[in-house]
């Protein structure tokens, strides 16, 4: 055990020291009381949230692929047939009919519309049909120690080494915990250890909120708990191993009774029946069996050694700081009580790498994406069924996968996109006899890509487009070419989409969406900007696509014709940029999405290098909105806010980001998870993207350095951020001015570099490197 601790203050010492001693940790005080007081780990597959009693602990885990549902098609087979009738009432100004005949005809399969094994049992046992599935939680491990009146009590989430540390003394025995998800043995690791010999007794058992879930014995260390999803076809089996040194164990009244252990670790996987969005003929059983066995001879100091190097490989390859102040001293919680009061620049710096702590966790490759709550969800029915939301909640999930050097975390986003483009073509064919592939405002596990809920937001033709953008960006970013040619035909086939789904407004001449709707507000409606301003931006994506891979001229050349012809933006009588086709935008409107900026960000195409006029128009828009808004709105607006180049109104958004929200609403929780409110975990990713965002851009053909710095953060230095290209920088500041840029080009090229008014060409070969200084002159 003295080998232990002297190896990880060695460690966490030889960290500290290359990154300025920055404190990568989020600490406190006092146990959790409540689900976002406890602190998050995960491996992408498996995550829990970690309470850290001393009279009790209790771990609340989740596996990704337990969710409602089964494999089902709720496309709704010729449902094109009523396109043309909502188009004209839409065209005439009938809103209100347009909407009925939709909601009638134009709306994907309910449950019970096709068969009601698919409903679902809510309160009173009454049977509630659903459009798509709920993310589920699987079960919670707990532990019971009665350990009341302790001292010394502290716990810690370690962002460094991916750990959760619990220690406290009662009765003199100083106890500590460790807690954390290994991707490499696919298990949640508790360790827990004492400075006396004999003095861990514990309880310990697993629960689950699934009716009919049990736990029991499967061999003398090995313990397990089944659950079944409430009519769903989905079932899994969480096993727990147990390793003792010193002590006893027994299995007696449902729980697992340990005396006088010197040391107790446990083990804990979990598995479905799930394989893929079609096919669930898992056999959880046996793959928990061979997790635990891979696992049964290795070391605990083996596995947690394991699991550190594993995943600082990924962590260590960014680095972000913003000074130091004498916040750092203070629990976390209490940092966000005072961070919109006081100087804690190093608070963004930790929630920035918090962001990118979350989408390792939540989001490893071969895993399934990050959904509306990554990976960690307590209830039956979660807010907004805790799934994938495209017209901007799960997009804003990997805002930071990019440049904040996690590109290889995008891949499961990748598969999904892939999956969907699948089911999303005989969505084109029934709904719009269209050809390619359409997603609407949402998906789930089983990747159902029809419009659902109510056909005034629910009708919206451009998730799929948007989330074709992704697979264009990490091209972008990595110029990787094989990536670009595996992937251009979901790409391409989304845009194709366009081609035959768009039609011409007979008011303008311009070709248009209809029915779309500009989420989530102002009804069903015909020709949103939001839509032709995603549109716009993928067919120039194909286009670029297509001729780099020599492919597709015939379909290109339309692509180009067509592209000149869609609706272009507008700028409204308050000049406000329009957020439809009429100039209707009220300028008291204070609703969260602000859809038709788009094109500012995360899209390219309105900036103050090609268009300054639309700029301030959107910019307008912006100011009409107001700041206050919900913790996800709050990220997108601190991107945007940063694409102005406001750097001061950037900072103004990420105090509002980082105040308690149980005090303004929105904002954040103890545990720093954003606060919708409730808990949406992409308000998290769009603030750390925003972070970077205001120190680094590089969308509009340069890489512009300090865009958006803010007047408080006065030094600073960034390693390993990411810019298009290929190309990864690292840089500094002082007093507000750069001190120097070193560049790394992967793949070799040309970077045009922007500071202040000063710009400068840069060729690099591949893996050329090169410093410049504030004058962006070559000094290496």
């Amino acid at each position: 055990m003295r080998k232990f601790f002297l190896l990880a203050i060695v460690c966490s010492f030889s960290i500290s020291i290359s990154v300025h001693a920055q404190d990568l940790r989020l600490w406190y005080r006092t146990p959790a009381s409540r689900w976002t007081e406890a602190l998050p780990v995960g491996n992408g597959r498996l995550g829990a949230m970690i309470f850290s009693g001393t009279e009790t602990e209790h771990i609340q885990f989740n596996e990704e692929s337990l969710w409602t549902g089964r494999p089902r098609n709720y496309n709704r087979k010729d449902a094109y047939q009523y396109l043309g009738q909502i188009r004209e009432l839409l065209a005439q100004g009938k809103q209100a009919e347009a909407d009925a005949l939709a909601e009638k005809h134009f709306m994907g399969l309910q449950s019970h519309e096709s068969d009601d094994k698919y409903w679902i049992e809510g309160k009173k046992g009454k049977k509630i049909p659903q459009y798509q599935a709920d993310y589920q939680p699987f079960g919670d491990l707990r532990l019971a120690f009665g350990h009341a009146n302790v001292t010394d009590y502290h716990r810690e989430l370690d962002l460094r080494e991916a750990i959760q540390r619990t220690h406290y003394t009662y009765n003199g025995v100083k106890h500590r915990r460790q807690i954390y998800a290994s991707a490499v043995d696919q298990s949640i690791v508790v360790e827990l250890q004492a400075d006396q010999p004999g003095s861990i007794t514990t309880n310990v058992w697993m629960d689950a909120l699934h009716k009919g879930s049990g736990f029991k014995k499967l061999d003398d260390s090995t313990f397990v708990l089944n659950v079944q999803v409430n009519g769903g076809a989905l079932h899994g089996e969480s096993r727990v191993r147990l390793r003792r040194t010193g002590g006893t164990h027994r299995f007696e009244n449902g729980k697992i009774v340990v005396e006088k252990a010197d040391q107790l670790i446990l083990l804990l996987t979990a598995a479905t029946n799930f394989k893929r969005y079609d096919d669930v003929s898992g056999n959880p059983a046996t793959i928990c069996q061979q997790q635990l066995q891979a696992i049964a001879k290795r070391s605990i100091d083996k596995i947690r050694k394991d699991h550190v190097v594993d995943y600082q490989q990924i962590f260590n390859r960014f680095a972000i700081h913003f000074g130091s102040s004498s916040q750092e001293a203070k629990p976390t919680s209490q940092r966000i009580d005072e961070f919109a009061s006081s100087s804690d620049p190093s608070l963004m710096a930790l929630y920035a790498q918090y962001g990118r702590y979350l989408l390792i966790a939540s989001s490893r490759p071969g895993t399934m994406p990050a959904n509306l709550q990554g990976i960690w969800n307590d209830l039956l029915s979660p807010p907004w069924g805790s799934k994938y939301t495209t017209n901007i909640n799960a997009e804003m999930n990997y805002w930071p996968a990019e440049p904040l050097n996690l590109s290889d975390h995008h891949e499961p986003l990748f598969r999904m996109i892939e999956e969907a483009s699948v089911r999303g073509r005989e969505t084109a064919r029934s709904f719009y006899n269209a050809r390619g592939w359409v997603l609407h405002h949402n998906t789930d596990l089983w990747r159902g890509t029809a419009p659902i809920n109510a056909a005034n937001h629910g009708i919206w033709q451009t998730g799929g487009a948007w989330l074709a953008h992704h697979l264009w960006e990490h091209f972008l970013f990595t110029r990787d070419t094989s990536f670009l040619l595996q992937k251009y035909p979901i790409l391409r086939d989304a845009a194709v989409f366009f081609l035959d789904a768009m039609i011409l407004d007979p008011k303008t001449g311009w070709y248009i969406t209809s029915p779309s709707n500009s989420p989530e507000q102002g009804g069903l409606v015909a020709g949103p900007a939001m839509d032709h301003q995603i549109v716009r931006s993928l067919f120039k994506a194909v286009i670029e696509a297509g001729n780099l891979l020599k492919q597709d001229k015939q379909l290109l050349d339309s692509m180009e014709t067509r592209l000149k012809a869609i609706a272009p933006d507008q700028i409204g009588r308050y000049g406000q940029l329009q957020e439809w086709m009429q100039d209707m935008d009220d300028p008291t409107n204070r609703h969260r999405h602000v859809s038709h900026l788009w094109a500012v960000y995360p899209g390219t195409e309105i900036t103050w290098e090609k268009n300054p006029a639309y700029v301030k128009a959107a910019k307008q828009s912006l100011l009409f909105r107001g700041d206050a808004a919900t913790g996800w709105s709050l990220g997108w607006k601190i991107n945007l806010w940063a694409r102005f180049k406001d750097g001061d109104h950037v900072y103004k958004l990420l105090q509002m980001l980082l105040s308690p929200a149980d005090k303004q609403g929105a904002g954040s929780y103890p545990n720093l998870f954003d606060a919708h409110p409730p808990f949406q975990i992409d308000g998290n990713f769009g603030g750390a993207a925003g972070i970077v965002e205001m120190l680094v851009q590089s969308h509009d053909g340069f890489i512009d350095i300090l865009p958006a710095l803010p007047s408080t953060l006065r030094e600073g230095h960034i390693r390993g951020v990411k810019v298009r290209g290929g190309a990864e920088l690292n840089m500094a500041w002082e007093n507000g001015i750069l001190t120097y840029i070193d560049i790394l080009s992967e793949k070799g090229g040309n970077y045009l570099f922007k500071y202040a008014h000063q710009k400068q060409l840069i060729s690099l070969p591949k893996g050329g490197r090169v410093r410049l200084n504030k004058s962006l002159q070559q000094t290496r």
